[in-house]
């Protein structure tokens, strides 16, 4: 069996990625505010609507850019990226900055390239917002780590950076395969295959090793969970809680957000990876409260 490699195939898959992961990205969120601490202790949802942020703004870009390109367009990524850039979705004051100075007629390479004293920015935003990119190329995780690739370098430069985009590229492409998504150790194993040497690697590597592991404050305290907004403090985390509940949103949601850190940006990597997949669907009730997608992300090819 293979995947519908049709436009409008490639676009559903990718919405319905993209609706996963603003879900999980605007839910997130709403456990920064303390009055709600205890709603996520009891597994419970507050009322809507829930606002999305950074993570979902710039995955719209990236399925805009793959429905007019086909494929990643740096040029045509960071334009969008700084054209529909808006501060108040929590961006980090880098990327702010990087935007901003896009907009003005900056150049994103040399902008990207200098970041950090020219490290490079080795934060989770170039994974962030790459899932639905891995369910447009459903199935095809060596074109999707690729793709995912020349994406991150458009904000995010360091090695660590890209490895994550990458990485979280080719999940969501297994979890989009046409005959569904594979076992989770499988679905590690897969991805470890792809990626190059790196701590976001290893730390892959962690993760499928605790696959059995029942308590995911364990496997945080371990793999990490975004506290550090690094990619190799978040990718690996998000990517063992998506892999043991492939098929189960709500279930992989709860045991990502419990675990606390960076909560809008592991559910966001998490609920696009799940929801790339035909049986990963978020919860009905928990769309009808999230925000809509921006208007300018194309609903049709």
């Amino acid at each position: 069996m293979t995947a519908d490699s049709s436009l409008d195939g490639r676009l559903d898959r990718a919405l319905a990625s993209l609706r996963g992961l603003s879900v999980g990205d605007a839910l997130g969120s709403q456990y920064f505010v303390p009055v709600n601490y205890p709603l996520l202790k009891r597994r419970e949802v507050p009322s809507g609507p829930w606002q999305w942020t950074d993570d979902t703004e710039m995955a719209g870009s990236v399925v805009a850019v793959l429905a007019a390109h086909h494929r990643v367009d740096q040029d045509a990524l960071a334009r969008s990226f700084a054209e529909h850039h808006d501060f108040d979705r929590g961006y980090g004051p880098a990327v702010n900055r990087l935007l901003r100075l896009v907009r003005e007629g900056g150049d994103w390479r040399e902008l990207a390239a200098a970041l950090f004293n020219g490290q490079g920015s080795w934060g989770n935003g170039a994974a962030m917002r790459i899932a639905p990119l891995g369910a447009w190329y459903a199935g095809d995780p060596e074109q999707a780590t690729h793709q995912a690739e020349i994406s991150a370098y458009t904000t995010h430069q360091h090695r660590e950076a890209v490895v994550g985009a990458m990485a979280v590229a080719a999940a969501a492409a297994f979890a989009a395969a046409p005959g569904g998504p594979p076992g989770a150790e499988a679905l590690l194993d897969g991805v470890i295959e792809l990626v190059p040497k790196s701590a976001v690697g290893a730390g892959l590597r962690r993760a499928r090793d605790m696959l059995d592991y029942g308590d995911p404050a364990t496997v945080a305290a371990v793999l990490g969970c975004g506290r550090r907004t690094t990619a190799h403090d978040t990718v690996p985390f998000a990517l063992w809680s998506a892999a043991r509940s492939l098929g189960d949103y709500e279930q992989a949601f709860w045991t990502t957000a419990q675990v606390g850190g960076d909560v809008d940006t592991t559910c966001a990597i998490v609920g696009g990876v799940i929801a790339a997949g035909k049986v990963g669907t978020p919860p009905a009730e928990w769309v009808g409260r999230t925000e809509p997608l921006p208007d300018w992300v194309p609903a049709s090819a």
